[in-house]
C-alpha cells in the first residue's frame, strides 16, 4: 500500500503557508489585544504637566508650527540616498573575487551614476546654507 498523498509534487501549496498565516493572525491577535487592553486597564489621570509638550527638559518657546526651510528636508533626503548607496557595496564585498572584473566594472558604474548625482547636487547649489 502506497501512501500517495505523502508524496506530493507541489511544492508551492497553500497547505505549505498556513502555519505563516496563523503566526499573523496571533500576531495581528496579540497587538490588538495589547492596545485595547492598555487604553482600557491602564491609568487615566490627565493632568496638566502630563498635558504640556516634553521638549527634553527645555521649556518651550514659539509655536511649532512656524515654517522651516526645506533645506533641512533635502539634506536628510540626500543623506538617506547616499546612506542607502553603502548598503549595495556589502554584497559586492562578499563575492567580489567571485565576481571578478565583470563586477568590479558594474561597481564602477554604480558609483559613477551616485558621483554624477552628487556633481549635479552641487552645482545645483542644494547643500547651500546661505539664505
Amino acid at each position: 500500500m502506497e501512501f500517495f498523498f505523502l508524496q506530493t509534487t507541489d511544492v508551492n501549496n497553500a497547505a505549505n503557508y498556513l502555519p505563516i498565516g496563523l503566526q499573523m493572525l496571533f500576531a495581528i491577535g496579540l497587538i490588538a489585544t495589547i492596545i485595547i487592553g492598555s487604553n482600557y486597564l491602564g491609568p487615566k489621570r490627565a493632568t496638566a504637566d502630563k498635558l504640556q509638550n516634553f521638549e527634553s527638559g527645555i521649556d518651550i518657546k514659539g509655536n511649532a508650527r512656524q515654517p522651516m526651510a526645506v533645506k533641512y528636508f533635502l539634506v536628510a533626503i540626500l543623506f538617506v540616498l547616499f546612506d542607502v548607496e553603502v548598503i549595495f557595496f556589502y554584497p559586492y564585498a562578499v563575492n567580489f573575487r567571485e565576481l571578478g572584473w565583470e563586477g568590479f566594472v558594474a561597481v564602477l558604474v554604480f558609483v559613477s551614476l551616485f558621483i554624477t548625482g552628487l556633481v549635479y547636487i552641487f552645482k545645483k547649489g542644494a547643500l547651500k546654507w546661505e539664505e
